[in-house]
């Protein structure tokens, strides 16, 4: 049996907050890497009947046997309340009120916030593969976890909850929007700005506004968009340099957007220059883990695309796209077309 806890892992997270028993018994065995015997053990059945549920020739309708699941297999606290909290995509008043009674006396136990902390970094790599909405109920039950500890928190351990609660509420901003659930997408965001702002973190407070741009760039406003990509490239404090990387990026598609090439250019290169200084995933804030020196180049090839400098995109996204791999499916498809269309059109 795996000694990493199987309940870090996405597909079975997902599996508990549909309350798909059939499903939470072969992920577990898959992220766990253990038996259908192994399993029964645990959870207090028979190996023909784990077979049964996984077949869906046994349907879990007893209390007992789901009490029995669910101790055996050791679910988190944090999803014991998954399936009952507010699924709706706007997020819930009562978090903002927990943020704003944190003080500056008191003491917390920060080992719920630790784990939680671990398996975002598993959901931001489960969104990559498109698979974000089904996590939708598991993320809200997480950041509920997360800012119950905040009233009772002080000082450091205070901002680094609420750091990752504006974490939390940015990738449901990026799910909902994803969904088309533009308003609540937005209020996710504001809520994730001021958090960062509240935490002292300039990285986040950058990216929050680089996002913001981002959604402007979709909305198909550029010129509001340079403004705000600006905005997030002037964030008050001490930015990493994947931070002021992205930022610049996303300023140069906004000019691009407006027409200025030699500016969409120029900022192109600043943020390919930046994300080269962090090449380790180690040295990168968490929610920029996916910003290494491949997808650095492939930034400056949609930059160009977006440019219209067919050969500039060509070079840089070709380059770029022999180096990426498989790891980032959805991602790749998208600049592999940019690819076709900048060499078409040279």
């Amino acid at each position: 049996m795996s000694t990493a806890s199987p309940w870090v892992d996405p597909r079975l997270r997902a599996a508990w907050a549909q309350s798909d028993w059939a499903a939470i018994l072969r992920e577990y065995r898959r992220a766990a890497r253990v038996s259908q015997t192994v399993l029964a053990g645990l959870v207090g059945l028979s190996q023909s009947d784990v077979s049964l549920i996984e077949r869906g020739r046994r349907t879990v309708r007893e209390a007992v046997v789901m009490d029995r699941i669910t101790e055996g297999l050791n679910v988190p606290p944090e999803l014991l309340s998954a399936r009952t909290t507010a699924s709706s995509w706007s997020p819930h008043p009562e978090l903002t009120e927990r943020i704003a009674r944190a003080h500056t006396t008191g003491r917390t136990d920060t080992r719920s916030a630790d784990w939680i902390a671990r398996v975002l970094a598993e959901h931001r790599r489960a969104e990559d593969d498109g698979t974000g909405a089904d996590l939708w109920t598991v993320v809200c039950s997480q950041l509920d976890t997360v800012t119950r500890l905040i009233p009772g928190a002080s000082g450091p351990t205070a901002d680094r909850l609420i750091l990752l609660s504006a974490e939390h509420a940015h990738w449901l901003s990026w799910v909902a929007h994803g969904q088309q659930q533009f308003g609540a997408a937005q209020a996710w965001l504001d809520l994730a700005h001021g958090w960062a702002l509240d935490a002292g973190s300039a990285d986040m407070a950058s990216w929050i506004t680089r996002v913001r741009a981002y959604y402007q760039l979709g909305a198909g406003d550029p010129v509001r968009a340079l403004r705000t990509a600006e905005a997030a490239i002037g964030t008050p404090g001490d930015l990493s340099p994947s931070a002021s990387a992205i930022a610049a990026h996303t300023a140069a598609m906004a000019a691009a957007g407006v027409g200025d090439r030699d500016q969409a250019h120029r900022l192109a290169d600043e943020a390919y220059a930046s994300a080269l200084r962090t090449p380790d995933e180690g040295d990168r804030p968490g929610w920029l883990y996916w910003l290494s020196p491949t997808r650095a180049l492939l930034l400056v090839g949609e930059a160009a695309h977006a440019a219209r400098d067919w050969r500039r995109a060509a070079d840089a996204l070709g380059e770029g796209l022999d180096d990426l791999g498989t790891e980032f499916p959805r991602d790749s498809a998208f600049y592999r077309t940019r690819l076709e269309d900048a060499r078409r059109r040279l």
